[in-house]
């Protein structure tokens, strides 16, 4: 298929799943740390003119994180997840789902979402290093057709402003 994404990245979607490939101009260490410290984490979590007020990470196998993504109008999208593989500077697996900002899973349509979501979706990120640079291969798995365009943009969005807030 086809990319649809503004940014250097490729992406395309597959199934009911995204993948992104992306090289930033960073280091392996900056790049990693971006993805596993809270603090470093809200400096890019969420598409242009988003901000992150609000992310907690237990960064373990089976730890939990829950993030807040704002919107330009204060609207505020919640999400969570476990971590189900840690392989430090090569590999994260961790599940995705709308929340509340306590953590309890809500469904996509209660947040308006259009098409049919999975209450839990997989995020499957592999870091290589290729120093003075990281390239990264993620894959959003359950995403609805309908909202993979968004989704793709969303992403590189986000990482559009790691490259940008991360040094």
């Amino acid at each position: 298929m086809e990319a649809t994404s503004k940014t250097p990245a490729q992406a395309e979607p597959a199934g009911r799943q995204i993948v992104i490939e992306r090289v930033f101009h960073l280091p392996l260490n900056k790049v990693w740390q971006a993805w596993t410290h809270p603090e470093s984490f809200k400096r890019w979590w969420g598409p242009e003119d988003y901000t992150c007020p609000s992310s907690s990470m237990d960064f373990r196998t089976g730890g939990k994180y829950l993030h807040c993504m704002r919107s330009p109008g204060g609207e505020e999208t919640w999400s969570t997840g476990i971590f189900k593989e840690i392989d430090p500077y090569k590999k994260l697996v961790f599940t995705d789902s709308f929340s509340d900002n306590k953590g309890n899973l809500i469904p996509a349509s209660a947040m308006n979402m259009p098409g049919e979501w999975p209450l839990e979706l997989l995020v499957i990120v592999h870091f290589r290093d290729q120093y003075p640079n990281t390239k990264i291969l993620l894959q959003h798995e359950g995403i609805p057709s309908e909202m993979q365009p968004d989704c793709i943009t969303g992403w590189n969005e986000s990482f559009d402003k790691l490259e940008k807030n991360t040094g």
